[in-house]
């Protein structure tokens, strides 16, 4: 099965994944820059595509993380993923962002049985969530999204780039503190649940939060 997964919930990251792949991986980018997500995102599958010598139709499912994150930003990985279903026929799969970070954890040498993923909500606050790991398990979500205040976290260990904002109050993993979800860590979590049978989410997108953007009320008319 060959899947293309998209995660714009921090950084703009696409990656081809396949189970006949050596470690699953066909291909992969991500942007350093948290802001830049619609200018880079199209052009960067069409090379990340044209590198592999393959084309949508050989693509068999789309992955696109739904968040948590800012509102533009996320939505520009999700409208991407939708038009690339919908354009090539493809199934189409959502999975929490912060679900990346939280394989990556499972597959280091010195995971915990429990463990907070956080990235960057601004406004000094952190996207989170609460993960179980059992040895040779996939990690198995206990708790969130939120969106809150870090020093109202659960004393667990944190990890990602969330945690790495606030070292004075949170129990920092510090080769995780800088980790941001990307599309590749997303795309293998999706093969692994698909290939244990496991149910994924749909693409609404998990904002947590109302836009910043409000519709403007009636006018009133001048006297």
């Amino acid at each position: 099965m060959l899947i293309l997964a998209i995660d714009t919930s921090a950084v703009a990251s696409a990656a081809l994944v396949s189970d006949d792949s050596l470690e699953s991986v066909v291909g992969s980018f991500a942007t350093a820059d948290t802001r830049s997500h619609a200018e880079v995102l199209a052009p960067g599958i069409e090379q990340l595509l044209a590198g592999a010598g393959l084309r949508g139709a050989d693509v068999d499912a789309i992955v696109t993380g739904v968040g948590p994150g800012p509102f533009t930003g996320l939505r520009s990985g999700i409208v991407t993923a939708r038009s690339l279903a919908f354009v090539w026929d493809k199934p189409l799969y959502g999975l929490m962002s912060l679900d990346a970070v939280a394989l990556e954890v499972a597959e280091s040498t010195e995971a915990p049985a429990e463990f907070i993923v956080a990235t960057d909500a601004r406004r000094k606050e952190v996207y989170w969530a609460r993960y179980a790991q059992t040895a040779g398990q996939l990690p198995r979500l206990l708790d969130g999204p939120h969106v809150g205040f870090a020093a109202e976290l659960p004393d667990l260990p944190v990890y990602g780039a969330g945690a790495g904002l606030y070292p004075d109050v949170l129990n920092v993993v510090p080769e995780f503190s800088g980790r941001q979800p990307e599309a590749l860590s997303l795309g293998q979590f999706a093969l692994a649940r698909l290939a244990a049978g496991e149910q994924l989410l749909d693409s609404t997108p998990l904002y947590l939060r109302e836009s910043d953007a409000q519709v403007p009320g009636p006018r009133k008319r001048a006297l």
